[in-house]
Order: structure tokens, then C-alpha cells, then sequence
């Protein structure tokens, strides 16, 4: 990560970690239901990763399959891809180009610190979120295209939140294989 993009990524997200949650608990409908989903998502995802030990990092369950750190760095990357279709366009920063998947799958095999990781993600949840915030309801039966296919902007954003809950569910069964029960479900 370099420098810049590591001090840019704690300065939003100071900044959006005390906008965000204020947000979501004012959006109504069904806006307001989803940023709720992925604000409780990220809480999950945010806590396996801390609690994932630095050593399982580089864990995968087999040859050519995601690595521990790279599943929570595809989400985050998906993070600024799928409010890029919608018309929010990811941080200079983050050097993701929405039109080129070269760049998501360089932003996914970065070499981050545990640490950097949560941070990495917890920027990329905050984008997501103001993304949601600023998506009116107006705009929810809007056509875009999604990898391909004509969805409404509704449709995007229901996507994204199970793409999260399938990550979410990924990362819990990489984290028993690995000894590590889930923080919420902890006695």
C-alpha cells in the first residue's frame, strides 16, 4: 500500500466511520434496510479479520483459490466496483479502474499487513455505504447495466449486499478450518 493511499484510507475513513451509521439510521425504505445489512456485514467481516491470526493470511483452502487475505481484499475491491455501476465512481486512491479487472485482481493480491487489510476494508464499506446514502430513491428503478445484463439500480444494490453475506459465509468456513470461531458467536 503505498503511502499516499494509506493515509488518504485512514483520513476518509475517520471521517465516513462517524457519517456512515448516522446515515443509515436515517434512510428509510428500502435503502435504509440495506445499509442497515451491510453496516452489520461489515461488522462481521471486520471482526473475523481481526481476529484471523496474521499467520492464516496467506491460508487458501486450494490450489487457486482465494487466500484468506485475498477474500476480504475482493470484497473490498467489490466494494468500489459495484457502486462504480451505479454511478459512483471509486477514490483515485484505491487505483481501481471499474473498467479494467486488471486493476480489482491487482488491488486483491496486494501484500497488506493484517492490520492494513482491515483498514483497506473498513475504507472500502465507508465508500460503499455513502454510495448507498447518496443513491436516492428516485433512482431505484433506473437501468444500468450489470456485468452485461440491464438491472434496475435496486437490483445492483440487493446484489451487493448478498455478494456480501456469500463472502461473509466464505470467510466463516475459512476461519473454522482455521480454529478461529467467529467473534459474535463467542460465549
Amino acid at each position: 500500500m503505498s503511502i499516499r493511499f494509506r493515509n488518504a484510507v485512514i483520513a476518509v475513513a475517520a471521517l465516513i466511520s462517524l457519517a456512515a451509521p448516522a446515515t443509515a439510521q436515517q434512510r428509510a425504505g428500502l435503502m435504509g434496510e440495506l445499509m442497515k445489512d451491510v453496516g452489520d456485514v461489515q461488522g462481521k467481516l471486520v471482526g473475523l479479520a481481526k481476529a484471523m491470526p496474521a499467520d492464516k493470511y496467506g491460508w487458501r483452502p486450494g490450489a487457486g483459490v482465494r487466500s484468506v487475505s485475498e477474500v476480504f481484499l475482493h470484497l473490498a475491491s467489490d466494494n468500489y466496483l459495484l457502486p462504480a455501476i451505479v454511478g459512483f465512481p471509486p477514490p483515485a486512491a484505491s487505483a481501481i479502474n471499474p473498467t479494467d479487472f486488471a486493476t480489482l485482481a491487482k488491488f486483491e493480491k496486494q501484500n497488506l499487513s493484517p492490520d492494513a487489510t482491515v483498514t483497506a476494508m473498513q475504507v472500502s464499506f465507508a465508500h460503499l455505504l455513502k454510495s448507498m446514502a447518496d443513491t436516492p430513491d428516485s433512482r431505484l428503478d433506473e437501468r444500468v447495466k450489470f456485468f452485461g445484463q440491464d438491472m434496475s439500480v435496486r437490483q445492483v444494490w440487493v446484489a451487493t449486499a448478498a455478494h456480501l453475506h456469500e463472502h461473509l459465509g466464505q470467510s466463516i468456513a475459512y476461519a473454522r478450518t482455521n480454529g478461529v470461531t467467529p467473534p459474535w458467536s463467542q460465549k
